[in-house]
């Protein structure tokens, strides 16, 4: 399982629509990943509906923070490596600190995944 780390929430100011934009930057990543023999695994696949299950409607709601960020934390328990996307984000840099520091292996290109195959 490959955890694809990168902007979610940076730069949007929170609006709905660039985050859902973010989100499918990430998703992107998905099925080059699958298709090299991996799964993919986005944080906020698994986070957002914690969230929304918690009573928080936004990424802003104060519960968010209970949430977030320890989700990929969890995740990071199960996966084998990181994708790395381009693009500022805190929460993607943590992410690479611990998958470092829990010897996960961290890609900074698709095409450098073990098995990749071109479409």
């Amino acid at each position: 399982m490959i955890l694809i780390a990168g902007p979610f929430r940076s730069g949007t100011g929170d609006d709905p629509e660039l985050l859902a934009r973010n989100l499918a930057r990430l998703e992107e990543a998905a099925w080059p990943i699958f298709r090299s023999g991996h799964l993919p695994m986005i944080g906020e696949w698994v986070a957002l509906p914690v969230l929304r299950g918690a009573g928080g409607k936004t990424v802003t709601d104060p519960v968010a923070e209970e949430v977030m960020y320890p989700t990929a934390d969890r995740l990071l328990h199960h996966c084998d490596a990181v994708l790395r996307l381009p693009g500022e984000s805190t929460g993607a840099d943590q992410d690479v600190a611990i998958a470092l520091s829990r010897g996960l292996a961290v890609y900074h290109r698709v095409e450098d995944i073990p098995g990749y195959q071109a479409a």
